[in-house]
């Protein structure tokens, strides 16, 4: 059974840990992530979750998501989703999330990464994932509307695209 900690508002661990599925206790938060690789053409990899996951079955989705575990940073949370849903092995020692969005249970850093990934070399499918591609932001919202995408808000599906070309706030 997944052990995830547990945050406060200001997210700073409390040193209480919970089992995946229970209900939080008030003012109490976990911390989830969301890795979104882009190729050169500006597309993003999204991945088909598998027919047998608790949530979103069959659904095309972002492409990796997933808590850290218990004693896990958002980096290391990052790098074991990745290789566990798509079989890449990537380093995010020194890279912080691109978007961080708070949400009623916790906290959910978003990584935002160009990088071309051949997909034929991929282990697919897995546990997790039974197929990927890559998708342009019109193709996404399409899915969205047509049901076979989770739900996500069209605002934070831009703002990922937006943001695989911006270091900081600011136009340079």
């Amino acid at each position: 059974m997944e052990m995830w900690d547990v945050y406060d508002k200001d997210r700073k661990l409390t040193g209480k840990l919970m089992r995946r599925g229970d209900a939080l206790e008030q003012d109490a938060y976990h911390l989830v992530i969301h890795v979104c690789l882009f190729n050169q053409l500006g597309e993003m990899l999204i991945q088909q979750r598998q027919p047998d996951k608790d949530n979103w079955q069959n659904m095309w989705d972002i492409t990796v998501g997933g808590s850290a575990l218990a004693g896990e940073t958002s980096q290391q949370a990052a790098e074991r989703e990745v290789e566990e849903e798509i079989g890449l092995v990537l380093n995010f020692q020194n890279l912080r999330p691109s978007v961080t969005v708070n949400f009623e249970y916790g906290f959910d850093d978003y990584y935002v990464i160009k990088t071309d990934v051949n997909l034929s070399k991929l282990p697919l499918p897995t546990e997790e994932v039974s197929q990927v591609k890559w998708a342009t932001k019109e193709a996404i919202f399409n899915f969205i509307s047509e049901g076979q995408f989770i739900p996500y808000h069209e605002s934070l599906i831009s703002l990922l695209f937006d943001t695989r070309h911006m270091i900081g706030a600011h136009k340079n």
